[in-house]
């Protein structure tokens, strides 16, 4: 990005001052620095009880997290997975890794999830499965998503890449459906620097992960295969940061809380703003973001707060309009009308009440 300055306000940021430098050295010490270690499984251990899983899998990045799920729940070649439109374009990649079809679901205009009213009319014969996505942080109503697709017999994916410790009643995103999956990319709620984790509570689906995360090598038989895997562990290098920052999610998530709030209270008297509703469940804030009255509007804000040293980042473009998906021919209008409009704020620890005041100031003059 150009343009920064001396004083120049990222939209994320990474905290880094726990015991990550204190475990990265223990891990470096020990001269156990690949796919497997001992904070491999310390990190494993603690995620399952962070979430309140059985099961927890430490893999390379989100995206693997997501292929892996899919590949354990059977997914392949005529199948069709319903995916959110407006989200990264990783959770759709995932399915098409697999050979299989995936069919876009428009956004809620409040909460901008596809939940069960966006997902029930593209339910069809080859549905094998759902991904729901908790948008910035944003739960979805996993009760109604979990009651349809019961009813439908298929699968459900929890895409909670964003989402670390959002809360639906008592349970924790990624251990309500089938397989929960987890993003650990710098810019999330907790990191490794790249990394991501699945997690279940049934046993086979989390056998068939781990079988596929190592080659497919057999754990009972060194160096025998019975499957075509893939290399997708962590590295306990990685896992060592991760648990460090485990350590302290709490904080990280109350941060984020404490960020959103004190937005909506300096962002509420803009009528000309649209916040994203978070009727169901007790979100995290990944990202705290706005629609503005139109695209013009989006990129003329975007381009005063880029001026006065504060980093922004757009929605991301509904997925069924990329290049690599627009000849699947879907329809969600509903998310081509919230993407151009929006912007993801400054969010995380990293900024305080003078900060967000200041933005609140210079989104006031842009649309005046």
């Amino acid at each position: 990005m150009t343009g920064k300055t001396q004083n120049f306000l990222p939209v994320s940021d990474t905290d880094l001052s726990g015991n990550e430098r204190s475990y990265l050295l223990q891990a470096f010490d020990s001269g156990r620095i690949s796919g497997s270690g001992p904070f491999v499984d310390r990190l494993e251990s603690a995620f399952s009880d962070f979430c309140g899983t059985t099961y927890s899998l430490a893999c390379a990045n989100g995206t693997v997290a997501l292929h892996l799920a899919l590949l354990a729940l059977g997914v392949g070649p005529g199948d069709e997975v319903i995916v959110p439109s407006l989200t990264y374009i990783a959770t759709a990649n995932a399915v098409s890794y697999c050979g299989a079809t995936p069919v876009f679901a428009d956004a809620d205009p409040d909460t901008w999830n596809a939940g069960a009213e966006q997902i029930e009319p593209l339910i069809t014969s080859r549905t094998k499965a759902v991904i729901v996505v908790h948008l910035f942080g944003n739960p979805v109503d996993m009760d109604a998503v979990l009651a349809l697709a019961r009813a439908h017999d298929v699968f459900v994916v929890e895409d909670a890449a964003e989402a670390h410790g959002a809360t639906i009643g008592d349970r924790k995103v990624g251990s309500i459906g089938d397989i929960g999956t987890f993003s650990f990319y710098g810019n999330k709620i907790m990191t490794t620097g790249e990394g991501g984790l699945v997690t279940t509570d049934n046993e086979e689906l989390a056998n068939r992960m781990r079988l596929r995360c190592g080659q497919g090598m057999d754990p009972a038989r060194r160096y025998w295969f019975p499957i075509i895997g893939y290399n997708y562990r962590l590295t306990n290098l990685q896992c060592a940061i991760g648990l460090a920052q485990l350590e302290r999610i709490g904080d990280f998530i109350r941060a984020r809380r404490r960020c959103a709030e004190t937005y909506r209270a300096h962002l509420s008297e803009i009528d000309a703003l649209t916040f994203q509703a978070q009727p169901d469940g007790h979100g995290v804030w990944w990202m705290f973001s706005v629609l503005m009255p139109d695209p013009e509007a989006r990129d003329r804000t975007m381009r005063l707060l880029e001026e006065n040293g504060i980093e922004t980042r757009p929605l991301f473009w509904p997925v069924h309009i990329l290049p690599p998906y627009q000849s699947l021919g879907a329809s969600c209008p509903v998310a081509e009308r919230i993407a151009p409009r929006g912007i993801n704020l400054p969010s995380g620890g990293h900024i305080g009440e003078d900060e967000i005041r200041r933005i609140a100031g210079l989104i006031r003059k842009a649309l005046a």
